[in-house]
């Protein structure tokens, strides 16, 4: 496999888990002292993060949490932000203008902030009132704090069980995911890296994470035209547009919404013949039980985009790291 580092992936994934140990006590710090509601705040790549974990509290939990874009709420606010609100952000340079500025409006509003800040020198680290510093792994950074407030509140029982399971064999079950995804991958990118138009669709806790993908990846990072749509929203509009020779991927997710990518894998075979389905079930991640595959439907999605990243690379000779105007002139 080209471009593959297992134990260095392995390694980072491990050492994302152990962050629970920096969370647990600060989660719990926050609980104890009451919490009003819980928001997760983004702009870009980190707030299609946001609606993946909010997605998947919505199934699980009475508290109030809600996703808040940096740039909307800047300009409009939101009246839930204030005394007993704890605002979850992520940054990886720590210089992100819009996630700034909506830090301070928060902090003005009498909110806490929990930052996870890639690099501790960041700005950004020192606004926050609460940082914790490691490279990557967003997504589990926010689940690991939702799932520690939802055991809190008397709403996750399986928490330790589940964790349990993770630390055992996530890292490891990931990779192999990797790997198994790595042939696809290769044809995938033979087939689709000269489309004009590629619409990717996903539900559930893959709604962000496709998104995200369309958005920060393929057009971001590989400047490949693009269109996301929530599988949701499939049938009141993208139908009309998709013909025979449409380039359409379906991400389908174990989680409750997984219905919604179903119906809507039955109908593309029906009007399409240059659909792709990417269900994460079709991966096996050992050691992880039935009832928490769901819980990662995400990472194993991640694992397969992954893949086709490396392979869009190595065939169009893009690098990743080039960009046009992002962060390269004022706006």
């Amino acid at each position: 496999m080209i471009n593959f580092k297992e134990q260095e992936m392995i390694d980072s994934m491990r050492g994302a888990l152990a962050l629970r140990t920096q969370i647990e006590p600060l989660v719990d710090s926050i609980w104890d002292r009451g919490l009003k509601n819980l928001c997760f705040l983004g702009i870009g790549g980190t707030w299609a993060s946001c609606l993946q974990v909010v997605c998947y509290m919505k199934e699980r939990t009475e508290m109030e949490v809600f996703a808040l874009n940096a740039a909307e709420y800047n300009t409009t606010g939101d009246r839930r932000v204030g005394e007993g609100t704890c605002v979850v952000i992520s940054s990886v340079t720590g210089t992100t203008v819009e996630i700034i500025e909506a830090v301070k409006l928060v902090q003005s509003k009498g909110a806490e902030i929990i930052g996870f800040i890639d690099k501790a020198d960041a700005e950004l680290a020192d606004l926050v009132d609460h940082c914790i510093t490691y490279k990557s792994h967003e997504q589990t950074k926010f689940f690991m704090t939702a799932d520690r407030f939802m055991h809190l509140a008397g709403e996750m029982p399986e928490y330790e069980e589940m964790y349990a399971q993770f630390d055992r064999c996530l890292p490891e079950a990931l990779a192999e995911a990797e790997k198994a995804a790595d042939e696809f991958a290769r044809d995938f990118v033979t087939a689709h890296k000269e489309d004009a138009l590629h619409y990717f669709i996903g539900g559930g806790t893959l709604y962000g994470a496709t998104y995200s993908y369309a958005m920060c990846y393929w057009e971001e990072m590989h400047w490949l035209r693009t269109k996301s749509i929530h599988s949701a929203e499939f049938f009141h509009g993208m139908l009309e547009i998709v013909e025979k020779d449409t380039p359409v991927t379906l991400f389908v997710s174990e989680d409750a919404q997984r219905p919604l990518g179903e119906r809507v894998a039955r109908f593309l075979p029906r009007i399409c013949d240059n659909y792709t389905i990417i269900d994460t079930r079709d991966y096996a991640l050992a050691g992880i039980s039935e009832e928490y595959r769901g819980r990662v439907s995400h990472l194993v999605m991640h694992a397969v985009t992954n893949r086709i990243d490396v392979h869009l690379v190595d065939q169009t000779g893009h690098d990743m790291e080039l960009r046009r105007y992002y962060r390269k002139m004022e706006y």
